[in-house]
Order: C-alpha cells, then structure tokens, then sequence
C-alpha cells in the first residue's frame, strides 16, 4: 500500500474537519465575517493530527511529538510558535511543521502568508547556523497550506507593474498559480524541507495543484526522512 492510499481517507476526513471547524467558527462569530474563521485557528487540527500519525506509524514515540505550545527560539525575535516539533529523547530537533489556510480574502492576505511563511523560515534556519540547535544535523522543515478553490482563487490575478514588469510566472497567474509558484519556490530556495498545498472547494472535495507540492509528496518525505533517523529515537 502506497502512502497515498494509506493516509487518503484520513485526509478527506481531515478536509471535512476543516469546513465543519470553519462554518461552526463563521456561526459563532460576532462580525458574521471570514475574520472569525480565519482567526480561530482549529480548522487544521484534524491535519496536524495526521502528520502526528505518519510520525507514530515510522516509529517516533508519542512523548517526541509536540503540537502545543511549540516554542523554538529565533535569530530575529525571541521565538517563534511552530504547530508541530519532533524533539528526539537527546534532545536534538529533528523536524518542525507550520499549518496555515486561505479561504477567500485572497487579495487580502496572500502577501501577508508570504511575509509569515519566508520570515519563519529565514528566523529558524539563522538561527541554526547560529548554532542554537547544537550538535545536530539541519531538521526538516515543514509548511502546509489549504487554499480554497472558487471563482476569486481560480480567476487572474491583475499585477502591479506601474514601474516594472512582473516575472513571466506570475502574468497570467491566479492566486491558486501564486500560492504554487510560492511553495515551489520555497522548495528550490531550500527554506523548507517540503511544501504541501491542497485545494479544497467544500468539505467533500480536496485536490493537490502539482505533484511536487501534494499532500502524498509532503508525508512520504516526512515519513522517509524519520525512518531514516530511527537510532534517534531508541
């Protein structure tokens, strides 16, 4: 069985947990806006659930799997909240993982997930080079992102270009194209480990974008990589 079929059903289970999270939050929500979706922060348990479970099913204990209160310390700024850490028993940072969504608002707040998911990435690996993880090798380096697909993600996207052209990639480009071209870039750059973006248009419906930023690509890479580090955890 393929990774891919392993987990698929855990990650269309993982999807009706997110629209069922975000339409409860919309509901409870005083301003009746995507603010009170888009501020709870829940939507994605479901998804760190299931990493943590690739995470067990290659053999890392449960007491080495951290999803709360995952503070690692930075370069630019005192520490950074991450959604999931793999701490080995000798105390080693063996993998770090950051869950973000976008359904609508785009324009809005597709800079701002840039912004949030570079400066991660540029803080922790400094940091590393600083020697604030000592005595390891470099951890691998997660981000997952669900973007919803509809008429506003899936229509181009007009460029600034009042001074200078835009690259060629982002001309005809609609939001779901940037945030692929982003996580593809992040991959080439070497800021994170692997990337994984999955679109969704309501709690029955999920899809990956490309083969080299799918949710199957980004499980089989984490569970790849803690296979290989097997010693770390005996």
């Amino acid at each position: 069985m393929t990774e891919k079929d392993k987990y698929y059903k855990d990650i269309a289970k993982a999807v009706k947990f997110f629209w069922n999270t975000k339409k409860t939050q919309l509901s409870a929500s005083s301003d009746k806006s995507n603010r009170g979706a888009v501020v709870g922060g829940k939507q994605m348990d479901a998804f760190v659930g299931l990493i943590k479970q690739v995470a067990i099913d290659a053999g890392v204990p449960d007491s080495c799997i951290y999803t709360k209160n995952n503070y690692l310390p930075g370069f630019f700024r005192s520490s950074k909240d991450w959604d999931l850490l793999i701490i080995s028993p000798s105390k080693k940072l063996i993998a770090a993982i950051e869950l973000k969504s976008q359904i609508g608002s785009y324009g809005n707040n597709f800079n701002n997930r840039t912004e949030e998911v570079l400066g991660s990435a540029v803080d922790l690996w400094t940091a590393f080079r600083e020697n604030q993880f000592p005595n390891q090798q470099a951890p691998w380096v997660g981000y997952f992102i669900v973007v919803g697909k509809d008429k506003k993600s899936t229509t181009p996207v007009k460029n600034n270009e009042s001074h200078y052209s835009v690259r060629p990639e982002f001309k005809t480009a609609t939001y779901i194209d940037r945030y692929r071209i982003l996580c593809q870039k992040l991959i080439l750059e070497r800021h994170y480990t692997s990337v994984a973006l999955l679109c969704t248009s309501d709690a029955k419906t999920f899809e990956d974008v490309a083969d080299d930023v799918s949710i199957h690509s980004f499980l089989n890479s984490f569970s790849g990589y803690l296979k290989g580090l097997a010693d770390e955890f005996k």
